[in-house]
């Protein structure tokens, strides 16, 4: 036991206190080092996840305008075997071959070329602009190639409007099976720029879009010199190819900067997306507090308590900020509704409960009817204000606690019904078109009766024989949807496979119309 003799003399010795001196600067340097690693983690944490989620937006919003395009090359090749077409005059023809092209957003030009280049049909003029097509690229693979499908081509710059577009293309088969032309649609790559510049991805950061062969298609910041660029042999680029998605660290060969690239393939389509963030801009914000933090830590080591209780109250920010961006993650900003991701989630949760529970699903997907018209009439702020009656008027259809309305884009909603038969949810789709035939903007004289929905129905039986599996009940419904609006909307469709499911007393399920 040491005696107090001993210990004063220790506490009075000069080693002891150059000791405490040199010791306690160097724990406060340790434990500071292990701060800073967690702040550099959390700062990198954050960056993963914000790439992440701009990609996954990104590449939803892309894949949804080619898969418009795509349905409106896909009609006018099967409008050319229309009856009658050739017969029909020039405007007409044209109103049939392009009907569906409309809802095509940045849609550039539009043409039906024949075999020989010369083009039949033009979206943007009756009588059609002259021009020949044969040397283009997308022409002679069509003319080479049968089966292909859906071909997305290299940039180009338009030969009526002088435009830089990205060209889509599909190919028109004569009765014989002989080549007989393309269909030729194109993007204004304004679009993409458009998309990407509403993105801060600081001062060195990059949105990249690339065909499978290596040629970037755009690039944003925008520079003219990059679009075309083939990068195939770069490292990068042979890590998009062998990953269909992922995240790496690498150096551009553009320009020599570290970046942590985000990528990812846009559906079954042959293009790549990339987010790419500069180290350097991840770590910039956490380099500043490295350097004030040190500087305090090596010069006033006497504030070590004060400067852990300014760290910990940092820490407990953070958190509670993190908590309330995860909850605002899963909700839609304007409606308060769930989101698509909680609509995700649940949905798939409640389809394995209803797999193993032997009870039935179901699923509405609630469409506006003409909104474009609304807000192109009206302005976006009215449009609103239609979306959020909808939310209230949809909230109000139903009334358990498992029941979800959720927004899952645009002016497009889903009713996720467990334990609920097509009877049943025959039932909830009259309510909403009840509550929503009472919706009315009274601001912008819009009456009650006025704003309409088209809803498609589809019902997961309560066994494996009867009604559709989970993976293909929400594309059931989008497809009764669609069928709703192309039978004149304002009504409900259950999806064809689900027939003979539903009660026979339900039958008038498989169209219903309101007035």
């Amino acid at each position: 036991m040491i005696s107090l003799g001993r210990l004063h003399g220790w506490l009075r010795s000069a080693r002891t206190w150059l000791a405490f001196g040199i010791l306690a600067p160097i724990g406060m340097v340790a434990l500071s080092g292990v701060m800073l690693a967690d702040l550099r983690q959390d700062a990198w944490d954050r960056a993963e996840q914000t790439s992440r989620n701009l990609v996954q937006v990104l590449e939803r919003d892309i894949a949804r305008n080619i898969e418009i395009y795509d349905l409106s090359l896909r009609a006018a090749v099967e409008n050319l075997a229309a009856p009658g077409l050739a017969e029909a005059g020039p405007r007409l023809r044209q109103l049939i071959l392009f009907d569906r092209a409309a809802t095509a957003r940045d849609m550039g030009v539009m043409l039906v070329i024949d075999e020989h280049g010369q083009i039949l049909d033009d979206i943007g003029a009756v009588p059609p602009r002259q021009g020949n097509y044969a040397d283009r690229a997308y022409f002679k693979v069509h003319e080479d190639h049968d089966g292909l499908g859906l071909y997305v081509g290299r940039p180009i710059v338009s030969r009526l409007t002088g435009e830089p577009m990205l060209p889509f293309s599909r190919r028109i088969n004569k009765p014989d099976g002989r080549f007989g032309g393309v269909v030729l649609g194109s993007v204004k790559l304004s679009y993409f720029t458009h998309l990407f510049s509403e993105i801060d991805l600081g001062p060195r950061g990059a949105i990249n879009l690339y065909l499978t062969d290596g040629t970037r298609l755009m690039r944003y910041p925008y520079e003219a010199a990059d679009l075309g660029a083939n990068i195939a042999k770069a490292a990068t680029f042979k890590r998009f190819m062998r990953e269909r998605q992922g995240r790496f660290v690498s150096t551009s060969v553009r320009d020599g900067i570290e970046r942590a690239y985000t990528f990812t393939r846009i559906g079954a389509l042959p293009l790549i997306l990339n987010v790419a963030l500069a180290t350097q801009d991840v770590e910039a914000d956490w380099l500043a507090k490295a350097v004030v933090i040190g500087g305090i830590v090596l010069v006033l080591c006497g504030l070590t308590i004060a400067l852990s209780f300014l760290f910990g109250r940092e820490l407990r920010r953070r958190e509670a900020a993190q908590d309330a961006l995860a909850a605002l993650s899963r909700t839609d900003p304007l409606t308060g509704l769930p989101n698509r991701r909680c609509f995700e989630d649940r949905f798939a949760r409640a389809a394995e409960a209803a797999r193993h529970g032997g009870q039935p699903l179901s699923l509405l997907i609630v469409d506006a009817d003409h909104f474009k018209r609304y807000n192109d009439r009206y302005g976006h702020p009215v449009g609103d204000e239609i979306l959020k009656g909808l939310a209230r008027s949809l909230a109000a259809s139903v009334h358990r606690p498992q029941d979800l309305v959720s927004r899952i884009g645009g002016e497009e909603f889903a009713i996720l019904l467990p334990d609920t038969d097509a009877a049943g949810a025959g039932r909830i789709a009259d309510r909403v078109h009840a509550e929503v035939a009472a919706l009315a903007v009274g601001s912008a004289g819009i009456g009650a009766g006025a704003v309409t929905v088209s809803i498609g129905l589809a019902c997961m039986g309560p066994d494996g024989g009867r009604g559709a599996a989970p993976p293909d009940l929400y594309r059931l419904a989008d497809g009764a949807l669609y069928e709703a609006k192309h039978g004149g909307r304002n009504q409900t469709r259950m999806a064809a496979a689900q027939a003979a499911a539903a009660p026979s007393q339900r039958g008038p399920l498989q169209l219903v119309k309101t007035s």
